[in-house]
């Protein structure tokens, strides 16, 4: 089942996605949003409305980030062991990890499937990461690791959009992955009886047709269930949380001479079984 948020004129919804059609879930499971629906358990009640005939054509609504109110986002920083390698060539000074190595981004940073990703006016040092986003559909603390894959809802795509000089203007990632317009997360989220194994997923970033990234997530350094485990710890996880994995290598930065995005690139990261999200690049006006 794949589920996606999105605007009808001025208004939220979300639904499920079939074929080139939305299936209306706001008004059928009377829920205002996907995370509210995955707090009160409503996975399986959706799952009753997928044989129903679409409402609306996908073409005719603006799909919107897939949680946009989610309470938490959580980033791996340094999740492949390639990149770990790029980073350490690049010249930074970055240990192989014991334990996940994780930073907060903040929603209001999140760009939906089609929308613009945002060069700001302090910078032209955007950089793109692919990654697996994880939702949480239910939340917890100290979740064991065995246990960790119940707590998941489905994933999509990330793009971790990343203001470099920023990021390196000190030893804490924050500032420069926190940027407005820089967290591509779209299109929608597949739930993991339909994407298949998450271990076993190719994750591949183009920019302009040329590939820069390609890889298996078998090749991550710690997988989905170490990640949500580890993270349930420190906070409890909620409902509609969520986790963007890691990148591989191949970004930007790390590259003689460096590539930046710049305005009118298009940008697309494409997951094995999960979908490809698609973001124009912009230079901010304000």
């Amino acid at each position: 089942m794949r589920l996606a948020s999105y605007l009808v004129g001025s208004k939220a919804e979300f639904g499920i996605v079939v074929g080139d059609g939305l299936i209306d879930l706001s008004v059928r499971t009377r829920t205002s949003s996907l995370r509210i629906l995955l707090a009160a358990g409503g996975l399986a009640e959706a799952a009753r409305f997928a044989g129903a005939m679409p409402d609306r054509a996908l073409d005719s609504v603006a799909l919107l980030p897939v949680v946009p109110d989610c309470a938490h986002c959580y980033c791996v920083g340094v999740n492949y062991e390639d990149h770990l390698r790029e980073v350490q060539q690049a010249g930074v000074a970055r240990p192989r990890p014991k334990q996940p190595s994780l930073f907060i981004r903040y929603p209001e940073t999140f760009v939906a499937h089609g929308g613009p990703l945002v060069v700001p006016k302090v910078s032209d040092d955007l950089d793109y990461e692919a990654e697996l986003a994880v939702v949480v559909a239910k939340g917890g603390r100290y979740i064991p690791h065995e246990r960790a894959m119940d707590h998941v809802a489905g994933y999509s795509c990330f793009n971790d959009g990343s203001i470099r000089d920023w990021q390196f203007h000190s030893s804490q990632v924050t500032s420069g992955k926190n940027f407005i317009g820089t967290g591509g997360f779209g299109p929608w989220l597949v739930t993991p009886d339909e994407a298949g194994d998450a271990g076993a997923l190719a994750v591949r970033l183009a920019v302009n047709g040329r590939v820069l990234q390609d890889c298996r997530m078998s090749d991550m350094l710690f997988d989905v269930a170490a990640i949500v485990s580890y993270a349930s710890a420190f906070l409890p996880l909620q409902p509609g949380d969520v986790i963007a994995t890691g990148t591989p290598a191949g970004v930007g930065f790390s590259r003689k001479p460096p590539i930046f995005l710049k305005p009118g690139d298009i940008c697309e990261v494409r997951i094995e079984g999960v979908g490809t999200l698609r973001n124009t690049v912009v230079k901010a006006t304000e």
